[in-house]
């Protein structure tokens, strides 16, 4: 399969949330980059925008019962930036996460646009 979309993990963010999690979840988070990377078009179990933002999307884990996302937005298109993730414990995602990932998402354009 060929590489459709290139990542990109703003700062730590991305892998302070990979590194506290079991070698199952980390196995599955992969996968699920992996074909978010490789496949045209990404289903919307695995990559979904956040309703009520302006380019914030969330990448969509379920490992067994357990539920967890990573917010990331689109840079020219083809590029998916990572910010931070978090297990989901409740039907709604809280709303102190999508604040930090607006934040982070934010800062992002804002130090690119300076460089």
């Amino acid at each position: 399969m060929e590489l459709v979309r290139q990542l990109v993990f703003y700062k730590h963010h991305f892998f302070t949330f990979f590194e506290r999690q079991t070698e199952k979840v980390k196995n599955k988070i992969d996968y699920v980059l992996f074909v978010l990377t490789h496949a045209e078009r990404v289903p919307e179990k695995f990559l979904k925008q956040v309703e009520g933002t302006k380019g914030l999307y969330e990448v969509r884990v379920e490992m067994g019962n357990d539920i967890f996302r990573v917010f990331c937005c689109f840079d020219k298109g083809q590029i998916v930036v990572l910010f931070n993730g978090f297990q989901k414990k409740s039907q709604k995602t809280p709303v102190q996460e999508i604040d930090l990932a607006l934040k982070i998402m934010n800062e992002y354009f804002e130090q690119k646009n300076e460089s």
